[in-house]
């Protein structure tokens, strides 16, 4: 198999509101650093990396959003057939905590109904100066039916594993039949051919089992 191979491509999110850090995570996330001189991102940036589960390569497609109002309209174009969002928020500043809200809605307005959703609380690195405690950004998520964890992209604490539980759990929904890579707009796509015809395989075995009950 070569290098950049991959059995499922995964379309994944990046929002929240300017100044939480979602273009740092991400840049971590890629090159295992932190990026400094960091400025507020302008429209998209896109980023990609093959990561492995279990016995599947897995290539995340990574779509960081502006998170300033003038570029919300431009922004949300691009949340149209994602398979995982991370809205992710400032824990040492309260205004980005409340606008996970608006962020929520719009992505689950406009993404695949069977979106997974991780809220991210970022800089955990400054616990002083602390304005959103873990506590209550958890029990917000439970409400909210997400996944929640806390991050650090300035020592990595986190990164990967808010990417790798954002990828298993579409895998899960993809195992499940919840997720169907061959439909339009679910945010996932089949990168082996010969994945493909085994998952296609499957499915007719399945189909004819159940013909017979």
């Amino acid at each position: 198999m070569l290098a950049d191979a991959y059995d499922f491509l995964l379309k994944l999110l990046l929002v929240g509101d300017s100044g939480a850090g979602k273009s740092c995570l991400l840049y971590h996330f890629l090159e295992n650093q932190f990026k400094k001189d960091s400025v507020n991102t302008i429209g998209m940036e896109f980023g990609t990396r093959i990561i492995h589960i279990a016995d599947k390569s897995i290539k995340l497609q990574i779509w960081d959003t502006a998170g300033q109002e003038r570029f919300r309209s431009l922004t949300k174009s691009y949340f149209r057939g994602a398979a995982g969002a991370l809205v992710v928020y400032d824990i040492c500043n309260r205004e980005t905590f409340l606008g996970v809200r608006s962020w929520l809605t719009d992505v689950r307005a406009l993404a695949n109904p069977e979106l997974v959703i991780i809220l991210v609380g970022n800089k955990n690195d400054k616990g002083d100066e602390r304005e959103v405690s873990y506590l209550e950004a958890s029990k917000f998520a439970q409400e909210h039916e997400m996944m929640f964890l806390e991050a650090s992209a300035l020592n990595g604490d986190g990164v990967e594993d808010m990417f790798f539980k954002s990828a298993r759990s579409i895998l899960s929904k993809i195992e499940t039949g919840q997720i169907d890579p061959e439909r339009s707009g679910s945010g996932v796509q089949f990168g082996d051919s010969s994945l493909r015809r085994m998952t296609q395989r499957t499915r007719t075995r399945k189909k004819e089992r159940s013909c017979c009950f």
